[in-house]
């Protein structure tokens, strides 16, 4: 057993299994999984989640817990050079877009993956991450999809703002950044959990990008939440002593947007 995979809580164990879809390491939680391996309940929907940089998969299994108990399966990756494909190199802050970009590439081969294996209701996905796996999300937002639903939380869609920090890179921030890349952006239920104190992803950028959303008439029902002060390391993710309350709008919004297959 793989030790991220055994450092997850028993609940989450229990309706988990570590698959790979298009060569992408994935923890899969779904309300259908039982100990002896098989499906006992019908297909779900489900979120595709991306996690920030320097973490992994396994990271934070109480948003899966609440989801799966919501009826909502996750399909948690792994970002290249993180987790199960782990490279060093890869990981460091300068590094962040080109990674970015090479997972917003890999999300389309995933979702094919997804649908392969009969365990989804596929016109119920919803995509989503945080810090650098938010960036991922926006980006493949900017082109034709067939998401239902997005959330994202400690992300900007508007690389500008970014210009002084290390992953900033001139040529890739312009060929990727959403504010700039819209066109084929589709109105669908967007949450945006923020820090107002966010110390490495200033929320001013994703101010700007609901507000670019908005005076293009895409913002029909997009919801942002900045949180004041949580105790969080730098005031970027996690959402420190407001974490349950991040996770539970992320499941009631969720709930609310996949739960039947208009």
């Amino acid at each position: 057993m793989p030790e991220a995979f055994g450092t997850l809580p028993m609940s989450v164990r229990e309706k988990a299994k570590l698959c790979e879809f298009a060569r992408v390491p994935a923890l899969v939680v779904h309300p259908a999984f039982a100990a002896d391996g098989a499906m006992h309940g019908s297909l779900a929907p489900v979120l595709l989640w991306m996690h920030g940089r320097t973490a992994n998969k396994e990271l934070d299994p109480g948003r899966y817990l609440r989801l799966v108990r919501a009826g909502i399966a996750s399909v948690a990756l792994d970002l290249p050079g993180h987790g199960a494909r782990f490279d060093d190199a890869l990981q460091q802050p300068e590094r962040t877009l080109e990674f970015v970009e090479q997972m917003a590439g890999e999300i389309d081969g995933v979702v094919a993956a997804m649908a392969a294996t009969g365990w989804f209701a596929m016109d119920r996905v919803a995509i989503g991450g945080m810090s650098a796996g938010g960036m991922a999300t926006l980006i493949r937002l900017c082109t034709p999809h067939a998401f239902r639903a997005a959330c994202v939380e400690c992300t900007t869609g508007s690389f500008a703002w970014q210009r002084n920090r290390a992953m900033f890179e001139p040529q890739r921030a312009a060929r990727l950044d959403p504010i700039q890349h819209l066109a084929s952006w589709r109105a669908i239920p967007l949450l945006i959990l923020h820090n107002a104190l966010d110390a490495w992803v200033a929320v001013e950028g994703q101010r700007e990008f609901v507000e670019a959303l908005t005076t293009r008439g895409l913002a029909t029902d997009v919801a942002m939440h900045e949180y004041g002060e949580t105790g969080a390391p730098h005031e970027h993710s996690g959402f420190g002593r407001f974490s349950s309350d991040a996770k539970d709008r992320q499941t009631n919004f969720l709930v609310s947007h996949l739960r039947d297959s208009r």
